[in-house]
């Protein structure tokens, strides 16, 4: 990948939707009878659109379905795609384990089972896929419906060797505040030698000064980067000419904002709140700030480093 610009880098991140569920029930007094939200029967999805990962070893990923309330025997409906609204192939894309789903007695709630081909999805693809449930007229909410949308988002296996290596980022920080009004820089990042999922950035966002990330890949909806509090990320006059506290610009995550990294394309944003202490007493946050980082390969930086990019 070539990189000669700063559009390059301000990637738009997929946003990631976690599906909500709706249903639940409760006993109450000393009788066995549930509690639920109305006398109406209604079924419906737990969501009428949301994101779901399709990753190289699941087989399925499902798709709620909740009723509100709970019978003592099975009920049984039908599930249909949809044409309009869907530019996901079946049997291409995904396919569906039955249309046909069954909320069992003494419960309110099942799912429909989808199966991703991961091989036939691209990083970058934006598919989705509307379904229907297929059942008395009676028992769709009003203005809630019967459909739900599905997109589908390729979630490749966490390597943290993708993230070693030289890397550009592109920092709003440095934007505001470089003296030489340069927003981007080459880093070198690492494995920390002892640390889980951790990488070491050399030189971040001034020589001579390391901080550490660390990423959280158990979820791959919640694909989360976080820093440590309390790194230093450079002198104060390197930045703002003089010092206004011990000459120490702090850097943590941001707690205003969630950072993510993207394992498919090797890129990262992270919001970072810098900040000013003077022996450990609070002076101010400079502010908050958006930085995105992608690895590039070493020949790439060899010629960034040729055309003048600072490192």
């Amino acid at each position: 990948m070539k990189v000669t610009d700063k559009h390059r880098y301000m990637k738009q991140i997929l946003k990631y939707i976690a599906a909500a569920f709706l249903a639940a029930s409760a006993l109450a007094g000393c009788q066995e009878r549930y509690v639920t939200y109305s006398d109406a029967e209604y079924v419906m999805f737990a969501d009428t659109m949301a994101t779901y990962p399709v990753q190289k070893d699941v087989e399925y990923f499902s798709i709620p379905v909740v009723s509100t309330v709970v019978r003592d025997y099975d009920r049984t409906f039908g599930v249909e795609i949809i044409d309009k609204g869907s530019n996901a192939i079946e049997n291409l894309h995904y396919c569906l384990e039955s249309n046909t789903i069954t909320i069992k007695a003494g419960e309110n709630r099942t799912d429909v089972r989808v199966h991703g081909y991961y091989d036939n999805i691209e990083a970058t693809d934006s598919l989705g896929f509307t379904l229907q449930l297929v059942m008395n007229e009676n028992l769709e909410m009003p203005l809630y419906g019967k459909q739900a949308k599905a997109v589908l988002m390729k979630s490749c296996p966490f390597d943290i060797n993708n993230f070693s290596g030289y890397c550009v980022l592109t920092s709003m920080f440095l934007y505001n505040y470089s003296i030489t009004g340069a927003y981007q820089r080459l880093v070198y990042t690492e494995k920390h030698p002892t640390e889980e999922n951790m990488i070491i950035c050399r030189n971040f966002i001034n020589d001579g000064y390391d901080v550490t990330m660390t990423f959280h890949p158990e979820d791959p909806m919640k694909p989360f980067v976080t820093m440590d509090e309390g790194q230093v990320a450079s002198d104060e006059g390197s930045f703002f000419g003089i010092a206004h506290g011990d000459d120490k610009i702090l850097v943590r995550n941001s707690a205003l904002y969630d950072s993510i990294f993207y394992p498919c394309g090797n890129y990262l944003y992270i919001w970072t709140e810098m900040y000013v202490e003077n022996l450990g007493t609070p002076v101010g946050t400079v502010g908050h700030f958006y930085n995105i980082m992608e690895w590039v390969s070493d020949e790439e930086a060899e010629r960034l480093k040729r055309e003048g990019m600072p490192y």
